[in-house]
């Protein structure tokens, strides 16, 4: 495995998180309208966080789980990773607000410019189905490099039930996910599967290295 601390990340194409940069403004609006706070409760919960853990949100957007996180347990370190600069710069201002010290980087998922095994948990939610086939792979086997032993990736993206529509959506039916995530290394979970007041079924996977 190798350090990739003092990398710079390539550029690379990458999908907004509302899928066009003009709908950003959308984003925290849609976060309350859906229910999706309820599921980043979950996964903080899931996460089984203790005093001193190191924390990365993979695809932290605007920072909502972040912020749940370090509301619930002020002694962890948080980081979060995201290629899009104007997310980040939202981010941050709510952490300045919220009085939250966290460390967020400009970067890709596939790509994360951390050395081996520098966290005790990742998080992710409803990022996976952004990226292409290759680079969920790439993720996973990141996310897999930068957990300590005994870590835990904690997990949520969209569920669909078929394999019509867009290429990058078609790894995510049924079990799809539990199995990439179980090819990267992991012992994972039975999915937790969750409703949103819109946007579908999103399930929720709890992944542990060893």
């Amino acid at each position: 495995m190798t350090d990739k601390s003092s990398q710079l990340p390539a550029e690379r194409d990458y999908l907004p998180g509302m899928g066009r940069h003009f709908l950003l403004p959308l984003y925290d609006l849609l976060h309350v309208v859906s229910g999706l706070h309820a599921i980043h409760q979950e996964m903080v919960t899931l996460a089984g966080l203790r005093a001193g853990h190191r924390v990365l949100d993979v695809g932290c957007g605007t920072g909502n789980l972040l912020r749940a996180t370090g509301k619930r347990y002020r002694d962890v370190e948080l980081s979060g990773v995201d290629p899009d600069v104007k997310m980040l710069a939202r981010a941050e201002r709510k952490f300045r607000r919220a009085g939250l010290p966290v460390r967020l980087d400009r970067g890709f998922a596939q790509e994360l410019a951390y050395p081996d095994g520098s966290f005790d948990r990742v998080f992710s939610s409803l990022m996976l189905h952004h990226l292409d086939t290759p680079s969920k792979d790439e993720m996973l086997a990141e996310v897999r490099r930068v957990l300590r032993p005994g870590g835990l990736l904690v997990l949520a993206d969209a569920v669909h039930g078929h394999g019509h529509g867009h290429a990058h959506l078609q790894d995510n039916v049924g079990d799809a996910v539990t199995k990439r995530i179980e090819a990267a290394g992991f012992t994972v979970e039975p999915t937790r599967l969750r409703k949103l007041r819109v946007l579908g079924q999103v399930g929720i996977e709890v992944a542990s290295v060893h």
